[in-house]
């Protein structure tokens, strides 16, 4: 510490001081935006963000008894090879998602992050069909051509992660 004040009291400036403001670009994605058409269909909030963990029990127990969340019973939903449980945020939710049966998405996902991981990001959009043919016309490829009936019951569908900057984004509709 001493030797870094001597160096700023000498005038010396360490490399990264003497460089001056790094230029924001936009995004990627800013700049499709930007030259498209706004599409018909509304992206609305957060929904939750999905966390796969190995052992389901222990994971509700810590966002219950540790952080004094309010946890979901553990709902399975063998049409998606999971097992949930929500734990409910002031502005949204985490779901925790654990394998159901072998063919399970998430039992592969475990097998390469064997403490768990966050696993997607859902937003809601009020018009899901819509969204989908857009997002068809736009080249982001869809996970399954029809949307499915995800954990709240209502339409889902997954995009392919290699085309949304390597997350796997899941749109419910609203």
């Amino acid at each position: 510490m001493a030797a870094s004040r001597l160096t700023l009291r000498s005038g010396l400036l360490p490399w990264f001081l003497k460089a001056g403001p790094v230029p924001r670009a936009l995004s990627a994605s800013a700049a499709v935006s930007q030259r498209t058409a706004p599409p018909s269909w509304k992206l609305g909030r957060l929904n939750h963000v999905a966390v796969a963990v190995p052992d389901l029990e222990k994971a509700a127990r810590f966002y219950r008894d540790v952080l004094g969340a309010r946890v979901s019973g553990t709902v399975p939903l063998p049409e998606h090879g999971v097992s949930t449980v929500f734990v409910e945020l002031g502005n949204t939710k985490i779901e925790l998602l654990h394998p159901l049966g072998e063919k399970s998405p998430i039992a592969g996902f475990l097998q390469k992050n064997k403490a768990g991981g966050m696993h997607h990001v859902c937003i809601e959009v009020d018009n899901i069909t819509e969204a989908m043919a857009e997002l068809k016309e736009k080249k982001i490829r869809l996970l399954s051509e029809e949307p499915r009936i995800g954990a709240h019951g209502k339409p889902v569908v997954f995009l392919h992660p290699k085309d949304c900057d390597g997350v796997l984004v899941e749109l419910e509709e609203a």
